[in-house]
């Protein structure tokens, strides 16, 4: 691996930190109002996963105890 100055490591840094292209605001604000509603919809599909398991077992359990 060769060996890179200080000085040339920082010049390639900033070489490559120029070629990234940023979102727009638009994009931004579009992607986070995505991901909010997909972890919106995760929640509620794993709390009803959830609750549908909780009624189960406690059926079960009921079950059990008679």
């Amino acid at each position: 691996m060769a060996k890179v100055s200080p000085g040339e490591f920082f010049r390639q840094v900033r070489a490559e930190g120029s070629k990234v292209v940023w979102p727009n605001r638009r994009e931004t604000v579009t992607t986070a109002i995505m991901v909010a509603i997909l972890t919106s919809v995760l929640a509620v599909f794993f709390f009803g996963v959830d609750a549908s398991f909780s009624a189960i077992v406690q059926y079960l359990l009921g079950l059990l105890a008679k």
